[in-house]
């Protein structure tokens, strides 16, 4: 039998220890990455998931997040969703009690949060408010968020999102999505990634973190993967699923996470920021992969007492 694993990308080391605390109990994948997750969205210190997310450019924060199942490749869904603090359980739901269907979003993502008793919250705080302020303004930092230096395709989105806000009238008042992998000992594995998505982008949009194939994607007889940052581009290059097929074409993790990266590398964009992987093997092995130094994940087994932190492969 497999030794139960999770790993996470940047940020994820808020909820590592409760989802190994539900594999230790022999709990599923499944229940390990929504319990991790949920303490992430629940973070209020995170403006990049859940609660205190980053609003779109009329100051309303929409969230998407993502689940899939290795053995079976049940995916559940939602995107552009507005007011429940937690769319990894409300994806959860999706995949378990709509099972004719895989995403929903806007709208019918919230009326079926609310048919299925999810609590409600006023999604943007004060301090997130705050961010939202100081990001549009000239920075030297990406817009990503995980303290990388700013790109030309980070100005130039930084310069089109001003230019939107200013459009919408926003409300008077560094994104950056989670990825988190699960493997139990049963040997099922789970994929989720939750994100409040690109801070200032245009209402409604929904990007790779919802989408089979771009932010996520997992398959038992392979491994699983999912990504972070220009969700575009993974969008584009089907990421995650490319880092699945290197996988089973015999790459170890990091060396398909970067070979899948260079593919993103390869498309036209002049948005262009930087894009994360992150991979695990049915057999425990794990890696990732980012365009700039120090990028890590985070990796907890059943020895752990807290999270390790790993280098990705630099692309």
């Amino acid at each position: 039998m497999p030794e139960a694993v999770i790993i996470g990308s940047e940020r994820s080391e808020v909820g590592l220890p409760t989802g190994m605390d539900v594999l230790r109990r022999g709990g599923s994948a499944l229940d390990a990455v929504e319990a991790a997750m949920r303490r992430c969205e629940d973070n209020p210190a995170d403006h990049y998931v859940g609660t205190a997310g980053l609003p779109n450019a009329q100051g309303v924060v929409e969230l998407d997040a993502s689940l899939m199942l290795g053995s079976g490749r049940q995916f559940g869904a939602v995107g552009a969703l507005k007011g429940y603090p937690n769319p990894i359980s409300v994806a959860r739901a999706v995949l378990e009690k709509l099972p004719q269907h895989s995403l929903l979003v806007g709208e019918g993502a919230a009326l079926f949060a609310r048919e299925c008793g999810f609590d409600t919250a006023d999604l943007l705080t004060d301090a997130s408010r705050e961010q939202w302020r100081k990001q549009v303004a000239d920075s030297k930092e990406s817009v990503e968020g995980e303290n990388t230096a700013a790109t030309d395709g980070d100005a130039r989105y930084r310069e089109s999102a001003l230019a939107l806000i200013r459009r919408l009238a926003p409300h008077d008042g560094p994104w950056g999505t989670i990825n988190i992998i699960a493997l139990d000992a049963s040997g099922e594995m789970c994929v989720g990634v939750s994100t409040s998505g690109y801070p200032y982008k245009y209402p409604g949009r929904v990007g790779d973190s919802a989408l089979p194939g771009a932010g996520n994607w997992c398959d038992l007889r392979s491994g699983g993967a999912a990504c972070t940052g220009r969700g575009e581009l993974s969008m584009r290059g089907g990421t995650a699923r490319t880092i699945v097929d290197l996988l089973a074409a015999g790459l170890d993790p990091s060396d398909a996470c970067r070979d899948a990266l260079a593919d993103a590398a390869t498309l036209p964009d002049e948005f262009r920021s930087e894009l994360r992987a992150l991979a695990l093997t049915p057999d425990g092995r794990h890696g990732g992969a980012a365009g700039q130094e120090g990028s890590v994940y985070a990796l907890m087994t059943d020895a752990s007492t807290e999270p390790e932190f790993r280098p990705r492969t630099v692309l």
